[in-house]
């Protein structure tokens, strides 16, 4: 079997006429090097190089019949590994992206166009979809990488890197209700008001239900959504009270068509979280994306 870093020695002892500053070139000590030198010349039963007192140099029955062949044969092997470097700084492939149409809205779709201008022939494929099943795909290794709203059960495959945004649920409303507006309210008071939520078993859901217990109330809703796009239509419509993270209706706030209602105390923060599996293979591609978000 052919041990080429034996002869990559070979040609770096050839090209400097020195055998420490081959060491010195292939980050080896210099014992190794002449061990190493020592073994090619056994193996090949031939002396490969005269020792000099001022260096080294291709002995005329053996170094010097073979070097030709060898430094074709290493230049080739530079050139492949040269190639390899190449790939691993260029971004090419395809990255899948999962998370939820809203948070690809508010929240990626800035940094998707970024990535695209920067790194164009990476094909970029996006999943929408609600995050307990974003993370079912990235454990099947069918999604590179997903934002998920946290919190999330802890899961054994799963990695959550750092939260990339946060989120101020607030409650809000439309012109049916403008004697609300600069109102104090209490938790209490919004009971008397139909409610608009999330379905149940979403993140949102689960955690403006914890809010209210925790203060004594057990909100039952008028209407259940499942987007936050069709919540401010309904409650812009006056249907009822919506609840609803600040960033995702701020347009709507400033132009006055929705008010966000004076309640205290004010609702938890919450985040939208980066996660990959934990055995992902972030290829420069990923890695390049992920860089985006530091």
């Amino acid at each position: 079997m052919i041990d080429f870093d034996l002869y990559k020695l070979f040609y770096t002892v050839a090209k400097y006429g020195s055998l420490s500053k081959a060491a010195e070139e292939l980050y080896i000590s210099q014992p190794a090097a002449s061990q190493s030198l020592r073994r090619l010349e056994e193996l090949l039963d031939t002396q490969l190089f005269n020792r000099l007192h001022h260096g080294m140099e291709l002995s005329a029955q053996g170094g010097k019949i073979i070097f030709d062949d060898v430094e074709q044969a290493v230049k080739l092997l530079y050139g492949a590994e040269q190639k390899l470097a190449a790939l691993k700084q260029n971004a090419t492939g395809t990255i899948r992206i999962g998370a939820s149409e809203t948070i690809f809205q508010y929240i990626l779709s800035e940094k998707i166009v970024k990535y695209n201008e920067m790194f164009p022939q990476v094909k970029i494929e996006l999943i929408s979809d609600v995050s307990p099943k974003i993370t079912a795909l990235m454990k099947k290794n069918e999604c590179d990488i997903g934002f998920l709203n946290l919190p999330v059960a802890s899961d054994e495959d799963i990695v959550i890197e750092k939260s990339i945004a946060f989120l101020n649920d607030i409650f809000i409303a439309g012109e049916r209700f403008s004697e609300l507006k600069g109102k104090a309210l209490n938790v209490q008071d919004l009971q008397k008001y139909p409610l608009l939520l999330m379905e149940e078993h979403t993140v949102s859901r689960e955690s403006v239900d914890r809010y209210g217990v925790s203060h004594g109330v057990d909100f039952k809703p008028a209407v259940e959504v499942n987007s936050w796009g069709f919540m401010k239509h309904l409650v812009m419509n006056g249907m009822g009270i919506g609840c609803i993270p600040r960033e995702y209706s701020m347009n709507k706030l400033l132009n006055g068509s929705l008010f966000e209602l004076n309640v205290n105390p004010h609702l938890p923060v919450r985040s939208v979280g980066m996660a990959l599996p934990k055995k992902v293979n972030k290829t420069f591609a990923l890695q390049s994306f992920i860089c985006l978000f530091q």
